[in-house]
């Protein structure tokens, strides 16, 4: 933490947080503030994302307009390195930048380095900055990697201690993390201390101005991101293990839908959800590696196939759904979503399907808790046979039923505590499914709760649960120790997945193996 400290000069941090809007408000030409410092940085690091056999994503942010070299090799030592096209740095995208690596070698080491030179003066030159990922194997070798979601919520933020839990999955050298969806907190601000039940102050020794109230223009929403990035442990998992992101509801604001209602929240001067949504959604995939989608500019649903044992498919149930509050089946993945995922799990062949989906499935989570009205989620708490979106999510299951798509499991997390969910028709209101697994974690630094109410309809078994236990125990800090994540194992001779469950001090709660239905 003493390291995060020290980075964030005064001078790094006007620059980081502000040097767009230093422009745009002033409207003078960009060399006013970029000669009157040293050499360009990359405050916050380098990401890499969406990494499959061939490619995989990288990311940086230059704090001020540059020219950004990138080059990457398949040795540490740079040896003979591949030199792609410069790429130019400006306030449009708040310096940000990413680019795609193609004709890579399957399960290949690559090391990539950015470099950035000042837009408006060529001698400030930027020590450079390394990060490096490997690609998913063509051959049947073992995958492991990792799933959590939920940083920094609650007013939980960088403290002496910082975000454990990356460094903590980073020490099991995943192949790649999975972020569930509440990658950053846009409706939560983070203050300088929090009083503790204890008599303790919790203490955020790193704030930035746009963490101090919620987030509305587009700038507030990038610094979302960018405050998650000013942590060492954040940082140091990003630099050596890709990260595949997908959102929930945090990345806009609580609970959002179509039906959001601000007129009596004084915090949002705009009334309209959809104008929130649209400036989250430009930070999100300027923030982050996430592959783009050139007719679809914006969609996160996507599949990543990592070689013959794997398959992830990434659902969105935030963008496509109906009204919280509405009428009728309200929906969450919308036509065009549904469609192709069914087509996608109809053709793939690999040994495993891992859906990885921003919210879980019998749990039941309320739009409006105090009067238990509205399903945010799948569960609407009848306990019945499916309606509201039910419906849609047993469509599905049905789908998979009937084309035999085996070997499918189901990651998760919104909920702020971690479990192990068993699904059987045989204990289900509805029965034309196949019995699968859903595992749920989190969070990764954020405030804890749980647990939640199951709905029956598609008959979940509780087979391992730890929770904050609800009431007077919700919403502990992250020093508390209820921080989790998952690992998966995947073995390349035997084909069998191990599930664990761990906490923040790498302490294993629970797993599991399953064998796979059919090994190719």
């Amino acid at each position: 933490m003493a390291e995060i400290l020290t980075t964030l000069s005064r001078r790094s941090f006007l620059l980081s947080a502000g040097a767009a809007g230093l422009v745009a408000s002033s409207g003078l030409a960009t060399p006013f503030y970029a000669r009157g410092y040293g050499r360009p940085e990359f405050i916050h690091g380098v990401q890499s994302g969406d990494v499959d056999t061939r490619s995989g994503m990288v990311w940086t942010r230059v704090d001020r307009p540059s020219r950004v070299s990138l080059e990457y090799s398949t040795t540490e030592s740079f040896s003979n390195p591949v030199r792609l096209a410069d790429l130019t740095a400006t306030p449009q995208t708040d310096c940000a930048v990413k680019c795609s690596l193609d004709d890579l070698l399957p399960d290949q080491d690559i090391f990539y380095r950015f470099t950035a030179t000042d837009l408006y003066d060529v001698n400030r030159v930027s020590e450079p900055v390394i990060g490096r990922f490997r690609t998913a194997p063509l051959r049947k070798r073992s995958i492991r990697f990792v799933w959590s979601g939920d940083t920094a919520g609650q007013g939980w933020g960088i403290d002496d201690v910082g975000m454990k839990t990356y460094s903590t999955m980073r020490l099991h050298e995943p192949d790649f993390f999975i972020h569930s969806g509440d990658t950053i907190y846009a409706d939560n601000p983070i203050p300088d201390e929090i009083p503790l039940r204890d008599g303790g102050i919790w203490k955020n020794r790193v704030v930035t101005h746009e963490k101090r109230d919620v987030a509305r223009t587009l700038e507030e929403y990038r610094g979302q991101w960018k405050y998650n990035l000013l942590d060492s442990h954040v940082r140091d998992l990003n630099a050596v293990c890709p990260t595949f992101y997908q959102w929930d509801d945090h990345e806009v604001l609580n609970n959002w839908s179509a039906s959001t209602d601000l007129r009596d929240d004084p915090r949002y001067q705009e009334k309209d959800v959809a104008v929130y949504a649209a400036r989250a959604s430009r930070a999100f995939n300027e923030m982050t590696p996430i592959r783009n989608v050139p007719t679809q500019p914006g969609r996160i649903f996507r599949k990543i196939a990592y070689g013959p044992l794997l398959d992830v498919f990434f659902v969105d149930l935030r963008s496509y759904r109906g009204p919280n509050q509405g009428e009728g089946d309200g929906g969450l993945f919308g036509w065009r979503q549904a469609d192709w995922l069914k087509r996608e799990l109809a053709a793939s062949r690999a040994v495993w399907k891992v859906i990885a989906c921003d919210m879980p499935i019998g749990l039941v989570v309320w739009d409006d808790y105090a009067n238990r009205r509205g399903s945010d989620a799948i569960a609407n708490g009848d306990n019945g046979p499916p309606t509201g979106r039910e419906t849609e999510f047993a469509d599905l299951l049905r789908f998979i039923r009937d084309n035999a798509i085996d070997n499918l499991v189901w990651l998760t997390a919104d909920v702020h505590y971690t479990a192990a969910h068993h699904y059987d028709p045989s204990r289900a209101a509805f029965k034309d499914f196949l019995p699968f697994w859903e595992f749920v974690s989190g969070p990764l630094h954020s405030g804890t709760y749980g647990p939640k109410e199951l709905d029956v309809t598609f008959g979940p078994d509780v087979r391992f649960i730890k929770a904050s236990g609800g009431g007077a125990d919700s919403n502990l800090p992250p020093s508390a120790g209820l921080q989790f994540f998952g690992i998966v194992d995947i073995n390349g001779q035997t084909k069998q997945m191990t599930v664990r469950l761990m906490d923040r001090q790498d302490q294993e709660l629970w797993r599991v193996t399953l064998d796979p239905a059919a090994v190719a």
